[in-house]
């Protein structure tokens, strides 16, 4: 276990150098939230309500957290055929080490790019009018889910880079992510869609994470009146221990595999 933790830690400093060494890359993952916060509260914000009335702006923010966390599947995507494509996943795999430190160091290192970019995009909610209403606990209880959300999704993304080669996949990944987080209630109550629609989208992972945040939060537009809305903060934790539940141990399988 120590040889694993230490393993671990040394592939997280090397991740998070590659990281420094490529600021152009962290202000991309940065600067898009920022970006579509921008559009939504000040360009297509004044055509949104939200059911039950209160600020569109606190409706948003909590789905624009959730989304920048989805995002993390196409970026640990991209790491894990860039190192493949280097050879560096080969040379690491014959070296005397722990097998599982090249998974949890990119698993910490994404958590860390996480962790920067809520901070970013949490100072760029208080700067368009959004407030956190719930107590320090319920806060940091939101902020967490978020970051399970993230964890998760980074296993799936390591799992689709290791299964393919080809970068073509990437961008496929990228592509199918604005409808994940678009068929949601991120961005649009799900009241305001068809009624068939509207379940879909509540049964979407990300809605539950994002009702639960706006719940913690105490922000407007958490109320729904299906099963899976009205139970959302247990069920932002259920998604992601499931997706989990999938994604680790193919991920390992996938890495032990590599090369037969």
């Amino acid at each position: 276990m120590r040889w694993a933790i230490e393993d671990g830690w040394t592939l997280t400093q090397r991740y998070l150098a590659q990281l420094a060494r490529r600021p152009a890359r962290l202000a991309t993952v940065v600067a898009f939230p920022i970006l579509m916060v921008l559009i939504f509260a000040y360009l297509l914000g004044g055509g949104m309500s939200v059911p039950g009335g209160g600020s569109y702006r606190e409706f948003l923010m909590p789905g624009m957290f959730a989304m920048t966390m989805a995002f993390g599947l196409s970026g640990t995507m991209i790491a894990v055929l860039d190192d493949a494509a280097k050879g560096v996943t080969d040379r690491f795999r014959s070296l005397p080490m722990a097998p599982s430190a090249v998974l949890t160091g990119r698993v910490a290192a994404d958590l860390v790019n996480a962790v920067l970019a809520l901070v970013v995009l949490l100072g760029c909610g208080f700067a368009v009018g959004w407030r956190p209403h719930g107590s320090l606990g319920e806060t940091l209880a939101a902020l967490g889910l978020l970051l399970l959300l993230r964890t998760a999704l980074v296993w799936a993304g390591i799992y689709l880079g290791l299964l393919t080669a080809d970068p073509a996949m990437v961008t496929l990944a990228q592509t199918l992510e604005f409808p994940f987080g678009f068929l949601s209630s991120a961005f649009v109550a799900t009241s305001t869609m068809p009624a068939w629609l509207g379940t879909v989208a509540e049964w979407n992972p990300l809605s539950s994470t994002v009702t639960a945040a706006r719940v913690l939060f105490g922000n407007p537009g958490a109320a729904g009146t299906s099963w899976v809305s009205a139970h959302a903060v247990p069920m932002a934790v259920v998604w992601p221990l499931v997706l989990l539940a999938v994604f680790v141990p193919l991920s390992v399988r996938r890495y032990g595999r590599l090369g037969n």
